[in-house]
């Protein structure tokens, strides 16, 4: 397995990156030592430490470094003192910095991150880093599951770098919130070889009735070392590009699920993923438009 990603901006042009979380994690998932120490990690006990001391005032120490190591453009989000790693994890983005599409037949993405997309049907096994999971085995929900059939499922995977908050990909009524407890894990491609990760991480999903692509569903993913995914809102209307919520430390992924006739994905995107590369898009851009 190489050491790298690869992805595609939105002008077609491809990069190969290489992070030293990459390779720490094909060490986890793919060698027996790595594995012992996966099992230790991923422990109930050692996640609520990891949740509490992301929320100390010794861990913004971490902040300075990690800006320099991803090149965070620090003066693109909002001023304000931090007052644990976890602060600066969340905060937030000056609203100039993440225009949201405001065309009614444009399918925007809810977050930063890099997008696959694959068409549904009963049949569908999706293959992500040779790691099989369907509709269902996400939503635990047959009758969800088979009202999608035909449509789209978006799969928009966050890294550390990335923004982590999140919006509604269209304004309308959002349903309750559905959690899924589950095990985290990293949801870093290099994981998927080994371990069925979407079903052992913990989820939260919500139906969404929208004003201009039917009834979607937006689920997020935690990943190994968040502490909690938090959304706002439930049972009432909500806005295209009103904040929906926000992950805590470490990476994570959201499933975007779109019923049949509904939306068309974007092309660049559907050629990506079908060879192979995942596409750079940022929050409240196009990834889709009214069929």
């Amino acid at each position: 397995m190489r050491g790298y990603m690869n992805y595609r901006d939105r002008s077609g042009n491809e990069y190969e990156v290489s992070t030293s979380q990459d390779r720490f994690l094909k060490f986890l998932y793919n060698t027996k030592p790595g594995r012992c120490i996966l099992k230790a990690m991923i422990s109930d006990k050692l996640t609520r430490l990891i949740e509490i001391y992301m929320n100390t005032r010794i861990s913004t120490l971490k902040i300075d470094p990690f800006i320099k190591k991803n090149k965070i453009r620090i003066s693109d989000y909002e001023k304000k003192y931090y007052k644990s790693y976890n602060d600066f994890f969340t905060r937030k983005i000056k609203k100039s910095k993440r225009p949201i599409d405001p065309a009614d037949e444009i399918l925007v993405s809810p977050s930063d991150g890099k997008v696959t997309v694959y068409p549904i049907s009963d049949s569908l096994v999706v293959n992500i880093k040779n790691i099989d999971y369907s509709v269902k085995s996400l939503l635990l929900d047959r009758e969800l599951s088979e009202e999608l059939e035909g449509g789209w499922l978006y799969v928009i995977r966050l890294t550390v770098d990335n923004y982590h908050r999140y919006c509604y990909p269209d304004s309308g009524y959002q349903h309750e919130n559905y959690y899924i407890p589950g095990v985290f894990h990293t949801v870093n491609p290099v994981a998927l070889e080994n371990t069925s990760v979407f079903a052992q991480n913990c989820r939260a999903y919500t139906v969404l009735d929208t004003d201009h692509f039917g009834r979607i569903i937006q689920m997020e993913v935690g990943a190994m070392g968040v502490g909690r995914i938090v959304n706002y809102k439930e049972c009432e209307f909500v806005e295209k590009g009103e904040e929906k919520g926000y992950f805590e430390f470490g990476g994570s992924t959201i499933c975007l699920f779109i019923p049949k006739g509904c939306a068309s994905p974007d092309e660049d995107i559907i050629k990506n993923t079908h060879e192979g590369y995942e596409t750079l898009v940022k929050m409240g851009e196009h990834i889709g438009s009214k069929q």
